[in-house]
């Protein structure tokens, strides 16, 4: 157990355990008591929809490294990720990792940038992942790999790091004095939109050519995208209705359909949201937040400056709207669709579950298994109503151990139609083969969400598992991530 009485899963013995933990909870969370091994596992079953075939239901989520050179093309340590990702022997690949579309746009002055001096990075970046997947599962058959477009917006700091340079749709009443930006700080004109979405055109074009079977234009975790969709008070052609809200998007795939016409197109959405939280103050001490509490609201209502959100009640989904940009995404032959929640920026319990917070962050307000349920459910209820497109759902690694049990029940239940996993294929990139060939599970490869994969790019390091990956576990890298966080406390 810990200080706030959450019960560490990696207690639990087996999977009667488990059960009885989610009994207790009062949680819906499928979960099967045995797993089926090899070619007749619903986890090795192919997706063919839609002139899309994926060979089975695992996908890498995007996971930015903070490791790329700064110019934007990848380094060494770039490679050696994506590699990680091709030895998976997942057959979905989505994105690989976050790729600005202009250097204006980077998240960080390490992140990879789609440019002409970048094409022959990203190429070597592709195929070494390629290369990996062949030698592990014999055959590229059913691999599709994409590669996430991105604007960071709000979060964009091209320059140096601990120096954003925010470039924002609308001014945020909470967002805005965390960044503190003042009232007359400049907001994207629609001229500067236009160029942007040009740059989207120009990236896609270049996936394209590299080979890439699509792009995601990211709509998640509080970046230029996702902006959009919660522009409520914006004025002019962008913001507004849900229809000038979503102009983005659609002059993205109007653009990219155009110049790239046989290139697929995904989104990565974070389906709901939430207000800004915060750490407790009156539970906080020296080095360790409090849990989280959601900022002050009741001068914010209704709630204008969300997607997803609840207006009379900013701390409660709401997916009227969620639903409609489903329907958007089938009118515009949309397929592909990866399903996440919030930001890691504002809400992380929300957005990525987790028993240990970064260092910056708060201790989680709740159980993390009633956020991995949240997202789960959410999951289900979308897939209910667009049967046709293709989900990936988020939020599974915090199920550690017993992640193959639940994975296996969703999917056989037809909740989600692709498990995606991030910060566990950092620490045991083994897991979906071994789960489906059926070899030992390597239980001291499963990622305990320690969140130093959070708190190291939070301090300006690469991320990665060092707790668990040698390799970032006895680096130079390590030594100032432990400088970083005695600081804290």
């Amino acid at each position: 157990m810990s200080a706030s009485g959450i019960l560490r899963l990696g207690s639990l013995r087996d999977i009667a355990q488990f059960k009885e933990h989610i009994d207790a909870l009062r949680l819906t969370i499928p979960c099967d008591d045995e797993l089926v091994r090899g070619p007749e596992s619903p986890l090795a079953e192919p997706i063919v929809r839609e002139g899309i075939k994926i060979g089975n239901r695992f996908a890498v989520q995007p996971m930015e490294g903070w490791d790329g050179t700064s110019d934007g093309n990848p380094s060494e340590h770039t490679i050696r990720r994506w590699q990680r990702f091709g030895r998976s022997g997942a057959k979905l690949i989505w994105g690989g990792e976050a790729v600005a579309v202009c250097h204006e746009g980077r998240a960080n002055p390490n992140q990879l940038l789609a440019a002409s001096h970048t094409q022959a990075g990203l190429a070597r970046l592709k195929a070494s992942l390629l290369e990996e997947h062949c030698q592990v599962s014999g055959s590229d058959d059913g691999l599709l790999i994409g590669l996430q477009l991105t604007h960071s917006g709000r979060y964009s700091c091209p320059n140096q790091k601990g120096r954003p340079e925010p470039r924002i749709l609308y001014h945020h009443p909470i967002l805005d004095r965390r960044l503190n930006l003042t009232s007359d700080y400049p907001v994207l004109t629609d001229a500067e939109i236009e160029g942007i979405i040009e740059e989207f055109h120009r990236a896609a074009l270049g996936a394209s050519k590299l080979g890439f079977g699509f792009v995601d234009i990211k709509h998640c975790h509080g970046y230029l995208g996702h902006e959009f969709l919660s522009a409520h008070t914006r004025e002019g052609k962008y913001g507004g209705s849900f229809e000038n809200r979503t102009r983005f998007l659609r002059e993205v795939v109007k653009g990219i359909r155009a110049a790239a016409p046989g290139l697929q197109i995904g989104v990565r959405l974070s389906a709901f949201d939430t207000i800004p939280y915060r750490p407790d103050p009156a539970l906080s001490s020296p080095g360790k937040p409090g849990p989280g509490i959601p900022e002050e609201f009741q001068d914010l209502i209704p709630y204008r400056w969300g997607f997803g959100v609840n207006q009379s009640d900013p701390t409660q989904p709401d997916l009227a709207e969620t639903l409609l940009f489903f329907a958007l995404l089938e009118e515009l032959g949309i397929h592909l669709v990866n399903v996440t929640a919030g930001s890691p920026y504002y809400c992380a319990h929300i957005q990525r579950p987790a028993f240990y917070p970064p260092s910056d962050g708060y201790q989680p307000p709740e159980d993390p298994l009633a956020g991995v349920t949240r997202q789960m459910e959410v999951v289900q209820q979308l897939k209910q109503r667009f049967p046709k497109l293709i989900i990936v759902g988020t939020a599974y690694s915090y199920l550690q151990d017993f992640l193959p049990h639940v994975a296996q029940a969703v999917v056989r239940a037809g909740w989600v139609d692709s498990i995606g996993l991030g910060r566990m294929v950092l620490s045991y990139p083994e897991l979906f083969s071994d789960v489906v060939a059926g070899r030992a599970f390597q239980h001291k490869l499963v990622c305990r969400t320690f969140s130093d994969c959070t708190t190291a790019p939070r301090n300006g390091l690469p991320s990665g598992c060092y707790p668990l990956d040698s390799y970032y576990k006895k680096s130079a890298s390590a030594e100032l991530l432990k400088v970083a966080k005695a600081r804290r406390s």
